[in-house]
């Protein structure tokens, strides 16, 4: 985890987007790629949940379906697909970011989350604990990011939010800290991809 560069110890940037990927889709590969060029990161892991407690587990496809739409995405070296959670033994995010932090303690974790989870956040299990365990970066999400913007988590944490220029220092700051990737929303979801799969469309 800690390679060497120019004879220095050199700590990896690594961006962490949890989701159930049911399924996986270009989304969620276009957010992978803003996030990495805009935080400079070294590694992206999208991180295939076993189950997300506050979704419903109807229509829900196995971890092995999901981790495979995952994997078809992901390139393997800088991009990484993975159930990380599943090994870990965790459900909820406190606890999943505790032990990636105790686990690969030279890393520089970035959160990646949607502007639809910012707006939940409050409702999460120890949700001031998750803005305080490490920066983060709300991706915009179509119909979603202006009510983000003005939520109780998004005014609570007001003055710890940077600037979206100053991504590239983000992995290096002090928790809580957060920046709006300044990107436009893309339209692709999952549930969106599920209703034209079942409908005969192509997805």
């Amino acid at each position: 985890m800690t390679p060497t560069r120019h004879g220095h110890h050199y700590r990896l940037k690594i961006g962490l987007l949890g989701g159930s990927f049911n399924p996986a889709h270009t989304g969620h590969l276009h957010v992978a790629r803003q996030a990495m060029r805009h935080l400079g990161l070294d590694q992206l892991w999208l991180m295939v949940s076993p189950g997300n407690p506050l979704k419903p587990t109807g229509g829900m496809a196995p971890l092995a379906e999901r981790l495979a739409s995952a994997r078809r995405l992901a390139d393997g070296r800088r991009i990484i697909a993975t159930d990380i959670e599943s090994r870990l033994g965790t459900r909820y995010t406190i606890d999943t970011m505790r032990e990636l932090k105790l686990r690969f303690p030279r890393a520089r974790f970035v959160w990646l989350m949607g502007a639809d989870n910012l707006i939940q956040l409050p409702r999460w299990g120890c949700w001031l604990g998750i803005t305080r365990a490490m920066p983060m970066l709300v991706v915009p999400r179509p119909g979603f990011t202006r009510r983000a913007l003005a939520s109780q988590a998004a005014q609570r944490h007001q003055k710890y939010r940077l600037a979206a220029r100053s991504g590239l220092c983000l992995p290096w700051q002090a928790p809580p800290a957060w920046i709006l990737l300044p990107v436009r929303e893309n339209p692709v979801s999952a549930t969106e991809l599920r209703r034209r799969i079942l409908e005969g469309a192509r997805p």
